[in-house]
């Protein structure tokens, strides 16, 4: 009798060890392959389509996000979803511009007109398109519709030239997102037309 005293305690014991994680490694929590993916607010799907788009009157086509809402305003042709835009502009010039320039007359003409401005660097990058001057900053995002808060975009601006024509691309989304390899499609897909 005494042996199933002292047992039967154990087994409880060991019952409630098991229940609680105690149990084998062979329990180990995995990862759950179909569990939905946990991204930061503005994050662009991996599984997003794009298709190409050609700006009226413009000698330059760009991919862009499909099923986006399409708007027009000043020349400047926008497409958005959610949270992030990209923002197709042209324009003629004598000649490309520079870094040097960019920071002496276009980072404080966006200083005066953006919101919430905090300018970040002037690059010059490289793209199918050939080089483009990338412009990035930090700018208040367009209040939500339901609280009126803002929040704080990350914009990325590609500055393309060629025989006299500009292509200008800005794309933005919530700081924090994790949009390089959408942004990355977008300005590696222009194509100038002549």
């Amino acid at each position: 009798m005494n042996a199933r005293i002292v047992l039967v305690p154990l087994l409880i014991a060991s019952l409630g060890l098991a229940a609680c994680g105690g149990g084998s490694s062979s329990q180990s929590a995995a990862p759950n392959p179909n569990a939905k993916e946990q991204s930061p607010p503005g994050d662009i799907p991996d599984n997003q389509a794009f298709v190409r788009y050609t700006p009226s009157g413009a000698a330059f086509s760009v991919k862009v996000p499909e099923g986006w809402a399409r708007s027009t305003a000043g020349g400047a042709v926008t497409f958005t979803d959610k949270l992030n835009r990209v923002t197709i502009e042209r324009a003629s010039a004598s000649a490309g511009p520079t870094v040097a320039q960019v920071r002496r007359t276009e980072v404080p003409r966006l200083a005066r007109s953006v919101k919430g401005f905090r300018t970040g660097t002037v690059t010059v990058v490289k793209r199918h398109a050939g080089p483009a001057i990338r412009m990035t900053y930090l700018a208040a995002a367009p209040p939500n519709p339901v609280t009126g808060k803002r929040g704080t975009d990350a914009v990325e601006r590609y500055v393309f030239f060629k025989k006299g024509r500009e292509a200008v691309l800005t794309l933005s989304g919530p700081k924090g997102a994790d949009n390089v390899d959408p942004w990355r499609i977008v300005t590696d897909s222009v194509r100038w037309s002549a």
